[in-house]
């Protein structure tokens, strides 16, 4: 995703803050910039520049900018991201081809339907962080189903052309998830598509 469009993303919401909402940002946000920098930080530009360098949000990381806008009451500007993040999808060498998305969506359906509470170690594996974690979990925090879901299209963000159903099998046996990964390759040979 490139970051100019990112940036014009941040200005957006940064125009939507009120002083009060940019020092609650702030509050939330020493951990990942420090109180000393903070001091300097009058607008939400600029504290997004902050996490920026600290590699805390980036083109392709927005969960520790939902759960901070989540967390000072202002869902609406979720939407921005929404915004942002369904126009950077889509775009061909941004995902895998057709063959490989079939695959990894009968792979989502068997994960869905059997990953339960063990999603969050199955993230990790997949190499998402934990903020990215728990933004999913805030996100849909009664659907166990569609945190699963939601962490396979993060994942598959994350990875673009290069997601493979493979990956999600391997994710799926280091949690000694063997059942269902071996039903994700049964599903797969089915299909004809392994």
């Amino acid at each position: 995703m490139d970051s100019s469009r990112f940036r014009a993303m941040l200005l957006a919401i940064s125009d939507k803050l009120t002083e009060e909402n940019v020092k609650s940002l702030k509050f939330l946000c020493q951990e990942e910039v420090g109180k000393k920098k903070l001091e300097k930080v009058n607008k939400g530009i600029d504290l997004f520049e902050c996490l920026i360098e600290r590699a805390a949000i980036g083109p392709d990381n927005t969960e520790l900018l939902r759960k901070h806008l989540n967390h000072i009451g202002q869902k609406v500007l979720l939407e921005i991201i929404d915004d942002y993040e369904r126009g950077a999808t889509g775009s061909p060498p941004d995902v895998p081809d057709a063959e490989e998305r079939e695959k990894i969506n009968i792979a989502t359906e068997e994960i869905v339907k059997r990953l339960g509470k063990k999603w969050r170690q199955f993230g990790r594996k997949l190499g998402l962080q934990d903020a990215q974690l728990d933004g999913i979990q805030e996100k849909h925090s009664l659907d166990l189903e569609e945190q699963v879901r939601e962490l396979i299209r993060r994942w598959m963000k994350m990875r673009r052309e290069n997601a493979r159903v493979e990956d999600l099998v391997k994710a799926l046996r280091d949690c000694r998830q063997n059942l269902t990964a071996d039903l994700v390759e049964k599903n797969l040979i089915d299909l004809g598509a392994h």
